[in-house]
């Protein structure tokens, strides 16, 4: 039995300098009234850097999330696959002007459509192909094998190049693009160029059942990871005084290239246009995904701010960062204990976590059949839970159709445990293959009127799920409902 502790923020290896706000020039009770207000709107943050003048002036971890652990980053994995082609162009492999039938001919499909075969580089980075939705779930459904030739065989229906849509496969084919042309993976691409020259030692990258990188989702990186892209960016590609990134490339990729305001409900900072797989804002520009995954870079006001996140509010981070966050820039603080007041509560950080009470565990294993709950959630209905007691704690098996799976918990504390199978968790079948391992945090455990809750985290993901049982019936509720369906589907010897 593992247990985790916010004291993993001392093992985290450090890429950027720190400051304290004032020595940074940003005020440490704007940071806090940014935290306020986050909090106020009911955002669930996993952890946060603010970084100014190249220093970072305030970080925090909701534990059990840590600053060693990399953490799923969604579709901010866009802006990683920009960066490799960006790479590519200087290195020659292709063109912004070249047309993808021509750079990928093994997956263009008999009688491509002319609109089709006119897409061009340009046209994936910038998500304007002239489809008016995104393309993926067809392109899967057309060639599960293909994800290329399945978005190949898909017609635009406006005019190429006329207009934005939000579009995964485009940003699978630029991954598809550098992996084939360059002859390797797409993380061991951008390996030496770019996570090696900034100190990142990357988390994997989901794949498909090809192999293949995701390209538009999947990357698991650390939030200072995330930061030092940041400002990476912000710096126009250089690095400690070097280029790291080519010359021109943060410029390019980072402006608008179609407008993104065509759609009346898209929040106002995703209706500022879209650059090469990044977003434009109302200030600066960004990386962004699901549930609050972001890298904000404005350059303006020398800043950028790294969140991870499970929230339905996106709007409500970028929100409170241009109220809370920009004033804070130069502007001193009024109270110099500000400063220690900040620290203390970034140092405080937790997930609200289940009350349970030790001395109300039976002395006997208790099994619970989980309810059908309805679609998507992490454990089949008709899955077998049974808790038994174990030292400082418990230990929970989940059994179904699929296998077995065993986690360790405790009622005062994360406990984690590493599940290794030859299958893990299991996304998508089509979207993604399984892990061979992952790591599974749990607290929780009986009450005093003898119903058990805990809450189960998957580790390196925004997602957790609240488990109750009571009367011999579970019920098992994400947090916030994986994109790719993730559940439990292994078995253990």
């Amino acid at each position: 039995m593992s247990t985790t502790s916010p004291t993993q923020t001392e093992t985290a290896r450090q890429l950027l300098p720190r400051a304290t706000p004032a020595e940074a020039g940003i005020s440490a009770a704007g940071i806090a009234a940014f935290l306020d207000a986050v909090e106020a709107r009911g955002i669930e943050l996993h952890s946060l850097m603010v970084v100014h003048a190249g220093r970072v002036a305030a970080e925090g971890w909701w534990a059990p999330y840590a600053p060693d652990r990399p953490h799923l980053l969604y579709s901010l994995s866009k802006s990683f696959t920009s960066t490799a082609a960006g790479f590519a162009i200087a290195e020659g492999l292709f063109s912004l002007d070249d047309k993808i039938v021509d750079l990928l001919p093994a997956h263009v499909p008999d009688n491509v459509d002319a609109a089709v075969a006119s897409l061009t580089v340009h046209h994936v980075l910038s998500m304007s192909t002239g489809h008016t939705a995104d393309t993926l779930e067809r392109a899967y459904e057309l060639e599960p094998d293909d994800v290329v030739r399945g978005f190949l065989r898909q017609p635009p229906q406006a005019p190429v190049g006329s207009r934005h849509v939000y579009n995964n496969s485009c940003t699978y084919v630029v991954a598809t693009l550098v992996a084939e042309l360059s002859g390797t993976h797409l993380i061991d691409y951008l390996r030496p160029r770019l996570f090696e020259p900034l100190g990142i030692t990357p988390g994997h990258w989901d794949t498909d059942g090809q192999g293949n990188a995701l390209g538009f989702s999947g990357l698991h990186l650390t939030t200072e990871s995330i930061a030092a892209f940041g400002q990476l960016l912000l710096a126009g590609g250089r690095w400690q005084g070097t280029q790291v990134l080519p010359e021109g490339w943060v410029e390019l990729a980072t402006r608008s290239h179609v407008r993104t305001d065509s759609d009346p409900a898209t929040s106002i900072d995703w209706a500022q246009g879209y650059g090469y797989q990044f977003w434009m804002a109302r200030h600066g520009f960004r990386g962004d995904g699901a549930y609050g995954q972001f890298c904000v870079v404005v350059p303006d006001s020398d800043l950028v701010l790294a969140t991870t996140s499970a929230t339905d509010d996106m709007q409500g981070i970028l929100t409170a960062a241009w109220t809370h966050l920009l004033p804070a820039v130069g502007a001193p603080d009024a109270d110099p204990a500000a400063t220690a007041r900040l620290s203390g509560r970034l140092a405080g950080l937790a997930l609200p976590v289940v009350e349970a009470d030790p001395g109300a565990a039976p002395g006997e294993p208790v099994a619970f059949v989980v309810a059908d709950g309805g679609e998507p959630g992490p454990l089949p209905a008709g899955t077998r839970v049974e808790v038994v007691p174990a030292a400082d704690g418990w230990q929970a098996t989940f059994a179904f159709s699929g296998g077995t799976v065993r986690i360790d918990g405790a009622p005062t504390a994360w406990v984690e445990t590493e599940v290794t199978t030859a299958v893990g968790l299991v996304r998508s079948s089509r979207r993604g293959r399984s892990r061979e391992s992952t790591a599974v945090l749990a607290r929780g455990g009986w009450q005093a009127d003898g119903t058990f809750e805990a809450d189960v985290m998957l580790a390196e993901l925004p997602h957790r799920f609240r488990l109750r049982g009571a009367d011999g019936v579970a019920t098992a509720a994400w947090n916030a409902v994986p994109l790719a369906g993730v559940r439990f589907e292994a078995h253990l010897p």
